[in-house]
């Protein structure tokens, strides 16, 4: 083991992951399937390893990927709806999935398995400070080195706020910010009531709060689906507000239809460009905490991917590590239409509605993937009214 502390009470590891959530645990499978680093030994520790199909996480791709197996199911059409608006739009050369937390989880914990030279512990963790040539880990029992520390534990327990309607930022500085909340529901109707090639992405004919509201529809099959109804907003509905919706939402759209509800899942996810990280040698942020979320729309199943297989490049080639996935100029945009949002420039149902209205789903996949060029940007920035944008965009430049 290279770069080991002095004291030799404590285990040493070359990675230590803290943290086993989708960050975490994308991580741990790409370091695994880099044949250079076969010999590194690794240590993945979390306060609870015991999984639960806690989240679905959905995305875009044009091929298939090392997880094509555990997809559940997948789209080539999507559907925006907005009052006295309905578009379908097919999503080619994209397909749009989705993946359960669950099987995702299980997938890499039981390759990760496999291999002698990964460790578990169940603890949570304290506080991870730079050492010597590396870095200490301290959890509630004891404490650990490695030589690099990935960690995507955030500064504030997510699920604190999930019971609290309203809820204090870590910093008063933090600007812009909004939750992406939500609350999810898999239902099972008893007869056939769904299309299940066509994913309603956003349904803008809910109650708004006072913020940006759509429901989320994604149909497994012509009987079941998973419906979501999610906010943007400054703070966290009560539990029973989202049921009501819910409630509301499958009576007007289906009525007079029977059916249960098979499965729940709640969360919120920070939509910010502010660093939750504090820079330290030898410890990197991943995750939500290295800011792999699109700040614009929570989206982060790819941006993780992407920035796990980015590290493990770096760890191979034994370069300095970023964790870096977005570019400046995406996240320009994104700081833009973060700031429309939250200061109410003009409502997020006219926004995404103006987007897919004057854009082809394709364009809009790469805007929000950032895989776009620069002219593909201009024609969805062209897709907002000026008076709107441009005010916006030097508020951005000038605060930066």
């Amino acid at each position: 083991m290279d770069n080991q502390p002095t004291d030799s009470s404590i285990s040493s590891y070359n990675y230590i992951i803290a943290g086993a959530g989708c960050a975490g645990l994308s991580l741990l499978y790409q370091i695994l399937q880099a044949p250079t680093l076969e010999g590194k030994t690794i240590l993945v520790l979390d306060q609870n390893l015991e999984k639960s199909n806690d989240r679905t996480w959905c995305f875009w791709e044009t091929e298939t990927s090392s997880f094509e197996h555990l997809v559940k199911n997948s789209w080539d059409k999507i559907s925006i709806l907005a009052p006295s608006f309905q578009k379908e739009l097919t999503t080619a050369p994209f397909t749009y999935k989705m993946i359960q937390g669950l099987d995702y989880y299980q997938f890499i914990i039981e390759n990760a398995k496999q291999s002698n030279n990964v460790s578990w512990l169940q603890a949570k963790v304290l506080q991870i400070e730079s050492s010597t040539n590396g870095a200490i880990v301290q959890y509630e029992g004891g404490q650990v080195y490695a030589s690099k520390v990935f960690t995507s534990i955030l500064p504030f327990q997510m699920h604190d706020l999930l019971s609290a309607q309203k809820y204090s930022l870590p910093h008063p500085n933090i600007q812009p910010f909004l939750w992406q909340h939500f609350k999810g529901k898999v239902v099972r109707f008893e007869k056939s009531v769904f299309k299940p090639n066509i994913a309603r992405l956003m349904d803008f004919n809910v109650p708004q709060k006072e913020a940006t509201a759509f429901m989320y529809l994604l149909p497994l099959n012509e009987k079941e689906a998973l419906v979501e109804y999610t906010i943007f907003s400054e703070t966290i509905l009560a539990n029973t507000e989202y049921d009501e919706v819910i409630a509301a939402y499958l009576s007007k759209n289906y009525p007079d239809q029977s059916f249960e509800i098979i499965h729940e899942e709640k969360g919120a996810i920070p939509m910010t460009q502010f660093d939750f990280a504090s820079p330290s040698e030898n410890i990197y942020a991943i995750g939500a905490l290295g800011a792999a979320i699109k700040a614009s729309t929570g989206y982060a199943f790819q941006f993780i991917q992407q920035q796990s297989k980015h590290i493990v490049h770096q760890l191979v080639k034994n370069k300095d590590i970023s964790t870096k996935v977005h570019t400046s100029r995406h996240q320009f945009y994104d700081a833009v239409l973060l700031y429309i949002l939250q200061h109410r420039k003009m409502q997020g149902a006219v926004i995404f509605k103006k987007i897919f209205e004057k854009n082809e789903a394709a364009t809009v996949f790469k805007f929000l993937s950032n895989t776009s060029t620069f002219w593909e940007d201009i024609q969805i920035m062209r897709s907002l009214p000026t008076n709107i944008f441009l005010p916006a965009a030097l508020h951005v430049l000038l605060r930066r």
